[in-house]
């Protein structure tokens, strides 16, 4: 059941955004930061590693029990609790002597990610008309984008004014202000738990959005080329604006976002997904031969482009091949899709960064975005995706 009315910018919607957007920004924030305290404890690279690995296989293992919650609890009630965890464990990293400390601290803190990312995006849904989910998906991801350029230049910058202790307590106060949207939310089936709920069990992968979700998996895969490689290409190549280049692909996934989302809406994911991936081919290209500041900037704002059209595409893609009360095993998959993309992405291309160089990291990110786009042309051209997109959201609507 959603809201009846057309609109989507709602007080509950805009509340929704800025807390979603705020949990972003404070794991931006710790993204640069941890390594060092890691450092700070006695550790080294291979304890900084696992510190990046425990939190991502944490929030991987317990999105699968999303859905199943929701037969014992509110969704905005364990969308609160999972904010909560993160804000506790964000300030509980000052109290770590030890790297196990850290550890346990991050195991946590990953659960807490794993379910509130999950309900953000499915309480989105939610109150979003379901006749324009995919523009207002793609208004609920602009927040994220924006925390995500900010995120570490916040993270460092207090550092260079202060200490750990006042980033760690910093965040958490932020994380409280989110914490307290969440609160405000307001949502037709505020209060209820899933019906019929011998229907509902684990699903480790809903296998519906199967498809899209091995999508996003290649999207993950070229994504964790771009944030953790870029650097260390940067400075092979002699560019110094990485701030800037990071600052235009989030300028861009803004700007499409405003027009990407209302033509999902109106002919489906082929419109969106082609030309996305066709400019994030141009512009990773155009990353691998760049020789100047500027090549790099066009690479920045075409990569971007494609990147801020497609994600929100295939993220409103799969809530919409599933019922409503089965958002939560959509989200799931999807996000979990993602993360395995990046983790697993990041581990190969950084092999091969060793092998070869940090420029060959994105010639193999190009070959995986085509390989997105022939897997997708060949899809549509074997289903008639158009029509079968109509109609499942016509079957779902009825």
């Amino acid at each position: 059941m959603t809201l009846i009315n057309n609109k989507i910018w709602s007080m509950s919607f805009i509340f929704v955004v800025i807390s979603n957007a705020l949990v972003f920004m404070i794991f931006e924030m710790l993204l640069p930061t941890l390594p060092l305290f890691v450092t700070a404890l006695g550790g080294g690279a291979s304890q900084v590693g696992l510190v990046t690995g425990i939190f991502m296989l944490s929030a991987i293992l317990i999105r699968p029990f999303a859905g199943l919650l929701l037969t014992k609890f509110d969704k905005k009630l364990l969308l609160v609790m999972g904010i909560m965890i993160i804000a506790l464990s964000t300030g509980a990293y000052y109290l770590s002597t030890n790297i196990s400390t850290l550890l346990i601290i991050r195991l946590v803190h990953g659960a807490g990610f794993g379910l509130a990312t999950t309900y953000f995006a499915t309480l989105a849904a939610e109150i979003i008309p379901k006749a324009r989910r995919g523009e207002g998906l793609g208004y609920f991801g602009v927040g994220e984008t924006i925390a995500i350029s900010i995120g570490p230049m916040i993270g460092i910058m207090t550092l260079e004014l202060y200490d750990f202790q006042r980033l760690f307590l910093g965040g958490m106060a932020v994380l409280f202000l989110a914490v307290i949207m969440a609160i405000c939310v307001k949502t037709a089936n505020q209060g209820k738990v899933l019906q019929k709920q011998e229907n509902v069990r684990l699903k480790i992968v809903e296998k519906r959005v199967l498809f899209p979700s091995l999508l996003i998996f290649l999207i993950g895969i070229a994504a964790g080329g771009i944030m953790s490689f870029f650097s260390l290409y940067a400075l092979e190549k002699e560019f110094t604006q990485v701030g800037l280049f990071f600052l235009l692909i989030a300028a861009a996934s803004f700007a499409i976002r405003l027009l990407s989302g209302k033509l999902f809406d109106l002919y489906g994911p082929s419109i969106i997904l082609i030309p996305g991936s066709v400019l994030s081919i141009i512009g990773l290209i155009m990353l691998y031969v760049a020789v100047n500041d500027s090549m790099f900037f066009i690479a920045a704002i075409l990569y971007g482009f494609g990147f801020g059209a497609i994600f929100p595409a295939i993220q409103t893609w799969c809530m919409n091949l599933v019922e409503e009360h089965e958002h939560e095993d959509a989200m799931a998959s999807f996000f979990n899709f993602f993360d395995l993309g990046i983790g697993g992405g990041s581990l190969v291309l950084g092999l091969v960064a060793t092998v070869a160089s940090y420029q060959a990291v994105y010639l193999v990110a190009t070959i995986v975005f085509i390989l997105f786009l022939v897997i997708y042309v060949v899809y549509h051209a074997n289903k008639g995706q158009s029509n079968k997109y109509s109609d499942e959201i016509s079957k779902l609507e009825s």
